[in-house]
């Protein structure tokens, strides 16, 4: 299994370690992540082709960031869950995790699983919904490209980043132009306008960028 990249969202550091040990043993490479709110940055700018997600993380759950995931990404998903409550994982397998694992478990048999899985099923990057990766400067959907400005991709990377979140129109100036130019704030709704018409284009059925009144705007997950 040599090059494939394997994605560890896990709280509890020696867990993630061990798992990390037995993985670089098996030739995967690791990266590892404490909370759930960089996730769906990461692998949009970063090739993964599973990820291990822990259902109780602090702040953003397991659950929710599958959900999150799932709205633009077929990236086989692995829960890893101590709750013994049937209920939990089947809502984790209802939002499209692959399979779930429970606490304690094997680091060798987790390995084991991990590698037939994608013996059989392979893996890979996000094909399905809207992806942004700012370092190839790209955006597509379902696949196909999406035709951005710098500071497009540069808005809808910031909001993408942070699902929910309210942006000021200045925390939004200030991401996407970083030499501080003088710019109005109207220079914002200008590129929100924009964005949505190519949104639109590829995506009728959903607005993935809505106004919050007397705030900024937000990304919506599909």
């Amino acid at each position: 299994m040599n090059n494939k990249h394997i994605l560890i969202v896990e709280d509890e550091v020696d867990v993630a370690d061990s798992v990390k040990n037995f993985l670089h043993k098996a030739g995967f490479k690791t990266s590892h992540l404490e909370s759930g709110e960089p996730v769906i940055e990461f692998v949009n700018s970063t090739p993964v082709d599973l990820i291990l997600l822990d259902i109780m993380l602090p702040g953003m759950s397991g659950l929710e960031v599958c959900k999150g995931l799932r709205s633009f990404s077929n990236i086989p998903i692995f829960m890893l869950t101590a709750c013994a409550e049937e209920s939990q994982r089947l809502e984790g397998l209802e939002l499209g995790a692959d399979d779930y694992i429970s606490k304690p478990f094997s680091a060798p048999e987790l390995v084991l699983r991990v590698t037939n899985f994608l013996k059989r099923f392979g893996g890979g990057e996000p094909t399905l919904g809207l992806s942004v990766n700012k370092d190839e400067f790209s955006a597509s959907f379902n696949g196909e490209k999406i035709g951005l400005t710098k500071a497009e991709l540069e808005l809808i990377a910031l909001l993408q980043k942070r699902p929910n979140q309210a942006f000021t129109r200045e925390q939004i100036l200030n991401s996407i132009y970083s030499d501080y130019r003088d710019v109005s704030d109207r220079t914002v709704d200008t590129h929100i306008k924009n964005l949505r018409k190519k949104l639109k284009a590829v995506s009728p059925e959903h607005e993935y960028i809505q106004a919050v009144y007397g705030v900024g705007y937000r990304y919506v997950l599909a």
